[in-house]
């Protein structure tokens, strides 16, 4: 098999393949079980603990007909045990399909430079793009058409929220970023995705006001505080974006059919107020369950099925 590409971030497909992937994805969860995978085989190698991506591919593999297996650092330490590119050439001789979840994202990318099979990436310190395509593709259900409407983010600047600026800005969905002083998104990725809104009509705005960035919103979105890697920093990371908490107070000061949405995992009592986690509002758990559905699209997308 020929390598036609990666996917490492949200940008690496058009609006035209992202509208495609939904569709399919609206099929895939309407009919969940297929031989699309017959003789084939994923590997999922994850520097990170995971719930969501490593159970969400492998039950996606294995819906479609696959075999899919987790490696751990104790068999494949990428850039330790071997060089990225010796793990890389060797798990192409063996695998159709390699899925990464790494601290660094220049490793997803060393990795996808030298496989010779597709890479997915299920996560970096840069980029979450299956999760931000299962968010849109959430919001997709709930609201019908998305251009036009704003997202708010609150919280970390991180890899889940640059994922989500270019999803937004792609398909001319507003976005308002939430966040303190010196916890803003990467300024290049804000560049790019502010020049791509205007092309499509879409605005990204970042506001130390959390109260300013939920007015009147559609959606609020809010991740944990402090990401896997950043544990020592929790404690005060807490007292920084204490007043970030996306409780029933902030909540109000949104628009009232407003969708809740959060990654996942939560830390509840912090980022996020149990009653608006709970609350009707929150799409959360179906967020979770369309990491499913929309990876088996990126999946079959990228063996051409």
């Amino acid at each position: 098999m020929t390598k036609t590409k990666d996917f490492l971030s949200v940008s690496d497909f058009s609006v035209e393949e992202i509208n495609a992937l939904f569709k399919r994805t609206e099929e895939l969860k309407k009919n969940r079980f297929q031989d699309s995978f017959k003789n084939k085989a994923v590997g999922l190698i994850f520097q990170k603990p995971s719930l969501r991506t490593r159970v969400s591919f492998q039950v996606g593999v294995w819906q479609l007909g696959g075999q899919c297996m987790s490696l751990s650092p104790a068999e494949v330490n990428i850039g330790v045990r071997e060089t990225i590119k010796d793990a890389a050439l060797t798990l192409s001789r063996y695998l159709d399909l390699i899925v990464a979840r790494v601290f660094k994202h220049k490793e997803v990318e060393e990795l996808a430079q030298f496989s010779l099979v597709p890479v997915i990436n299920g996560l970096s310190d840069l980029h979450h793009p299956c999760q931000a395509l299962a968010d849109v593709f959430t919001l997709k259900e709930k609201r019908g058409d998305l251009k036009g409407l704003t997202l708010t983010y609150v919280g970390d600047g991180n890899n889940v929220a640059h994922s989500l600026m270019q999803i937004t800005s792609m398909l001319g969905i507003n976005m308002k970023i939430g966040c303190p002083k010196g916890f803003t998104p990467d300024k290049n990725i804000l560049a790019l995705t502010q020049a791509q809104g205007q092309k499509t009509g879409a605005s990204i705005v970042v506001t130390q006001d959390p109260k300013e960035a939920v007015k009147d919103t559609d959606v609020i979105y809010t991740d944990v505080w402090a990401s896997m890697g950043q544990e020592r920093e929790a404690a005060k990371r807490a007292k920084i974006f204490k007043k970030y908490q996306v409780d029933k107070g902030l909540m109000s000061l949104a628009k009232k059919n407003v969708l809740i949405m959060h990654c996942l995992p939560a830390h509840r009592g912090l980022e996020i107020a149990d009653d608006v986690m709970d609350s009707p509002n929150s799409v959360v758990f179906d967020e979770a369950e369309n990491r499913l559905h929309v990876q088996k699209a990126i999946m079959l997308k990228l063996l051409g099925k």
